[in-house]
């Protein structure tokens, strides 16, 4: 009779630690994402330095769109020279950002 309670007791206190939630951290992620919203600008907009970045780097490429966020951050959407599109992010200062 003992075994029956103990087993019951085990299995009931197993089953509570299975459906609890796990608890949720704060990594900062919605940060970076909010962090990430570009509003588009006319491409007469960008910078010089900006533009003279992308040339440097990608030789004979046309910038199709172009945004910036509150960062002063740019995404160049850009027809390269052999037909294909990209996107490509820059700093205010010209200097190429990995995203």
């Amino acid at each position: 009779m003992k075994n029956i309670v103990y087993a019951t007791a085990i299995a009931l206190g197993s089953l509570s630690t299975i459906s609890a939630n796990p608890p949720i951290f704060h990594d900062g992620i919605m940060e970076l994402v909010i962090a990430q919203e570009f509003t588009e600008i006319a491409v007469k907009d960008v910078p010089t330095a900006v533009v003279e970045g992308l040339e440097k780097d990608h030789m004979g490429a046309t910038i199709q769109k172009a945004y910036v966020n509150e960062e002063l951050e740019y995404k160049l959407e850009v027809a390269l020279e052999d037909g294909s599109t990209s996107t490509f992010y820059f700093d205010a200062d010209g200097n190429p950002i990995d995203m």
